[in-house]
Formats: structure tokens, sequence, C-alpha cells
């Protein structure tokens, strides 16, 4: 099987079965954050081999439950350079939100990326509210009260 032809049946096939979980693997190049103004945005970018990322999913999960009906969208950004090591990361950590593969790093380079996790809070006028390098579980209370004064 041609490689070009591999990569497509994974990137388009493979997500569902694979992993189990309710969210849309997506294409960086399909992005556009533009489309959120009006909403709070919660975007985050993270690697499988990164151990805080499988903290922060959990936690990323119940925002996306606790403001459904608010204006909120969350919006991750996987950087692995190999579709597999992503779906086995989450076969093992559930994401029940969408997921943008940017594997050779495009917008993470625009976001000027200092560490992983690193999350940005971005406001309902499309700009950065807070930047958030690595994920600590004691802050979940203040990433929490960041969010709610945008909303």
């Amino acid at each position: 099987m041609k490689p070009v032809l591999f990569l497509f049946i994974c990137l388009f096939f493979t997500p569902a079965s694979a992993s189990g979980n309710n969210q849309k693997i997506k294409d960086i190049n399909s992005l556009d954050l533009q489309q959120y103004q009006g909403q709070v945005v919660y975007l985050d970018f993270w690697a499988s081999w990164c151990k805080p990322c499988q903290k922060s999913f959990p936690w990323m999960n119940q925002l996306v439950e606790k403001y459904a009906d608010r204006p909120f969208k969350l919006i991750t950004i996987n950087l692995d350079e190999s579709p597999q090591a992503m779906f086995q990361f989450l076969k093992k950590v559930p994401a029940n939100f969408d997921i943008y593969q940017d594997p050779q790093g495009k917008l993470a380079e625009k976001f000027k990326l200092q560490g992983m996790p690193t999350s940005y809070l971005i406001d309902k006028k499309g700009k950065v509210f807070k930047r958030h390098i690595g994920f600590l579980t004691k802050e979940i209370d203040r990433y929490e009260q960041e969010l709610e004064s945008l909303l």
C-alpha cells in the first residue's frame, strides 16, 4: 500500500475504531480560529509522549460537559509526527472533543510553544487572554476561574 494512501486511511477511518472515543480527528489546515469569535476558546497543544497531557485530558473532558450550554469551544492540537502514536495515546486516554493534527508543528510554531502541554485561553474577540505552559492539577481552580471570567 502506498504511504499516502495508508496515511489517508489512518486519518479518516481509524480514529473511531482505534480510540473508541467521541472526538473527531481533523487536519490542521481546516482549523480557522476566527470562526469561534463570540466564544471563549481553550486551545491546547499536546503530544502522546507528554505525561502532563495525560493528566489534562480528564479535566478537559469535564470542561466540555460543564460548559456545553455556554459560548465555549475546546480545541486540541496534536503534535505527534506519527498518527499511530496519537491513536495509541487515545486508546488509553479518552478525549470527548475535536482533535486537530499538526505533525509539522505549523500552528505550534506560530504560537511559539515553549513547553508541553501549552494551552491558550482566547477571549470572545479572538485575543489570547492567558497562556499556560504545562499542566498542574493543583492549578485547575485558577484555570477555571480565568475561563469563567471570560464567559
